[in-house]
């Protein structure tokens, strides 16, 4: 190939048309009466995956709660509407902006493995790791759920209202019911043939016989108890007592893979706060999760890797965009799997793995005309010998994020692993499964694996929840998302939207979703993607295109600066609800029905 041919593509690639409004705006899953996008003038807003959830955290900040508080009622309302995703039986990243100080807060209420957890906790009788599904059903698969912790310990420092309030939206759900929403209502259809073994877990999600369909209504009494117990007692009454006692008989006598959690496990729990993990990226400070999590790490990486490349003027109907993308996420996910870790337990090269000099090192592989195809784990400065191994991380997951009227924001993220967790059932609450996070194989040519199963230990996560900050210190932005390792992806291909395309935060949100598979990439069939993906093939990488769904939630102060914009992922059922400065509760995303 000549140096004249390859200067034609460049300029050609560079000039490409402009992005067509129709081509970004996909309302995939959009219904009358939702918004999936809004603006305050001033207040306060909340966006989540689901608009009861969201109207739990409004409910706060119109009795005078902070964003914190809104974050934490929305967290705890998810865990009764939205219990195949996320809730009080699994745990959480936490990353708040304190208006007064301004300083970025993170808190780990990620899930711990039990004290008799070993290496091999999940290798089959043959010598093998076990099959993910034979890995996750039961109690084995269970961490400590961190959540309540999480949540007593950001109210303890940012809370407003009382504790109890923070349950009260919860508590009415649970026990006067909630319809059944399209989401929820395929995950019990899909679950429900596996449930031979989880009696208590089919009876929650059926009605009249029968697995509970969308439109139906269903009543979570257990949960509301549970609730009601928290909310008077405090955050030990989860740990301690009736409630830990029904989280250890379930994990420990259940019918498939019984675990080995203790009284003492849940007992001894308690969330950490964490420095944040901060990265300049062209003018912004991004500011995220550190480890355990590689969302930070390995979103600041495939930033770092591309700063070098005037995104902007490619602009996101360009190929070469998303080729350089495509190799930034492959490079950075190779160091990821390689190298992050509980770091209580492994030394993690966090500072080497986003530091300025070896980034560069990492961008001088990106070809912007072919792909490398072959992407190994660099050695980042402090980094001691690994093997690289993945997780087994599932697609499922929640995010959330709020802005109250003087300017705290918060973004969330919370999961109880897979499609309703282990499929156990405490109190009428799912039980995590995040343990088969860790690398099934606690060592691989003759190295240890940084995310091996150890006792105590808190699994690798992929979750992002990040906050942005201009020249200036202010904070711009504010998002995250659920999906499993694809998490990273998605909040990368946001803020690149945002920061480097220049585009309204739910434009960047609707942008084709990218990610890997082996060498090779996959990208989501919407109308841009569907043209990319033959494009992109011309690098020399195989290209899928296909359906590639995510839960992106975010709020952005406006390019005018006049409010808040709220916006919820147009493929998802997520909505946005805005708090006006007087404490009025109207909202411009009440739905006539919450069946969708």
């Amino acid at each position: 190939m000549t140096a004249k041919f390859l200067l034609l593509a460049a300029t050609a690639l560079l000039t490409a048309t402009p992005l067509a409004a129709q081509d970004v705006i996909q309302r995939i899953t959009a219904d009358p009466g939702t918004e999936q996008r809004a603006q305050v003038e001033a207040g306060g807003l909340v966006s989540s995956a689901d608009i009861r959830a969201s109207e739990a955290g409004r409910e706060m900040l119109a009795q005078g709660g902070t964003a914190a508080d809104a974050a934490m009622a929305t967290m705890i309302a998810l865990s009764v509407v939205e219990p195949q995703s996320s809730g009080i039986g699994g745990g959480g990243f936490f990353v708040y902006h304190d208006a007064a100080s301004g300083q970025t807060i993170t808190i780990d209420g990620r899930e711990r493995a039990p004290a008799a957890a070993r290496p091999d906790r999940f290798i089959g009788a043959d010598g093998n790791p076990m099959p993910m599904r034979a890995a996750v059903p039961g109690g084995r698969s269970v961490g400590v759920p961190g959540n309540i912790r999480l949540a007593a310990e950001v109210h303890r420092r940012y809370g407003r209202v009382s504790w109890a309030q923070l349950f009260a939206p919860a508590i009415r759900l649970a026990d006067e019911g909630f319809e059944v929403n399209r989401w929820l209502a395929t995950a019990i259809e899909q679950s429900n043939p596996h449930w031979d073994s989880f009696p208590e877990t089919r009876t929650q999600f059926s009605l009249n016989g029968r697995p509970a369909r969308r439109g139906d209504r269903i009543r979570n009494p257990q949960m509301a108890a549970l609730l009601r117990d928290v909310a008077s007692r405090g955050p030990d009454a989860f740990y301690t007592g009736e409630t830990a006692r029904a989280i250890v008989a379930a994990t420990t006598t259940a019918a498939a893979n019984p675990g080995d959690m203790t009284m003492s496990d849940l007992a001894a729990y308690r969330a950490t706060a964490r420095d944040p993990l901060c990265f300049q990226y062209r003018v912004y400070r991004i500011c995220g999760m550190g480890p355990p999590s590689s969302g930070g790490t390995t979103v600041f990486a495939i930033l770092g890797m591309l700063e070098g490349f005037d995104l902007r003027a490619m602009g996101p109907e360009n190929p070469m965009s998303w080729h350089l993308l495509s190799e930034a996420m492959h490079l950075a996910y190779a160091d990821r799997d390689a190298y992050v870790g509980d770091p209580d337990f492994v030394e993690v090269p966090t500072a080497g793995l986003i530091d300025e000099t070896y980034l560069a090192q990492r961008a001088r592989l990106i070809s912007p005309f072919s792909a490398a195809n072959n992407y190994a784990p660099g050695v980042p400065p402090g980094a001691v010998r690994r093997t690289r191994a993945a997780g087994g991380e599932v697609s499922s997951t929640s995010h959330f994020v709020s802005v109250d009227r003087v300017g705290n924001v918060a973004s969330m993220t919370s999961t109880v692993e897979g499609i309703f967790g282990s499929q156990l059932i405490a109190r009428g609450m799912v039980l995590n499964n995040e343990l088969t996070d860790f690398s099934m194989e606690p060592e691989r040519d003759g190295a240890p694996v940084a995310n091996r199963v150890e006792p105590g230990k808190r699994p690798r996560s992929s979750m992002a929840p990040t906050i942005v900050y201009d020249a200036d210190g202010r904070v711009v932005l504010a998002l995250g998302s659920a999906g499993g390792p694809r998490i990273i992806m998605h909040v990368a291909k946001t803020l690149i939207g945002v920061l480097d395309f220049g585009l309204p935060v739910d434009q960047a949100i609707a942008l084709p979703n990218l990610y890997m598979a082996g060498d090779g990439d996959i990208i989501e069939n919407t109308g841009l993607g569907s043209r990319l993906g033959p494009q992109l093939a011309r690098f020399g990488r195989p290209v899928l295109t296909t359906v590639l769904n995510s839960k992106v939630n975010a709020l952005q102060w406006n390019a005018e600066g006049s409010g808040w914009v709220g916006a919820a992922d147009p493929r998802s059922l997520g909505a946005v609800v805005v708090e006006a400065a007087a404490g009025d509760l109207t909202s411009t995303s009440i739905a006539p029905s919450t069946t969708r």
